[in-house]
């Protein structure tokens, strides 16, 4: 009997929390797992998903600051 090797799975979650004063904060936590692919080894797998959630955080954190601001 053969076992088949599952794929190097890498996970990478981001949490940004901003005071917003008067007793208000903001957190967004976002995060992803992803199979490292072919021809690449963990650690770009690592850095292409911490890229990707770094941007999403970025955008979702721009978007909901600007949605509190009413500037959208």
């Amino acid at each position: 009997m053969t076992q088949e090797m599952s794929p190097t799975r890498v996970k990478v979650g981001l949490r940004f929390l901003r005071n917003l004063g008067n007793y208000e904060t903001i957190a967004v936590e976002l995060g992803i797992e992803d199979n490292v692919r072919q021809g690449e080894n963990v650690s770009q797998a690592m850095d292409r998903v911490y890229g990707f959630v770094e941007d999403q955080l970025i955008q979702r954190v721009q978007d909901i600051e600007a949605d509190l601001s009413g500037s959208k």
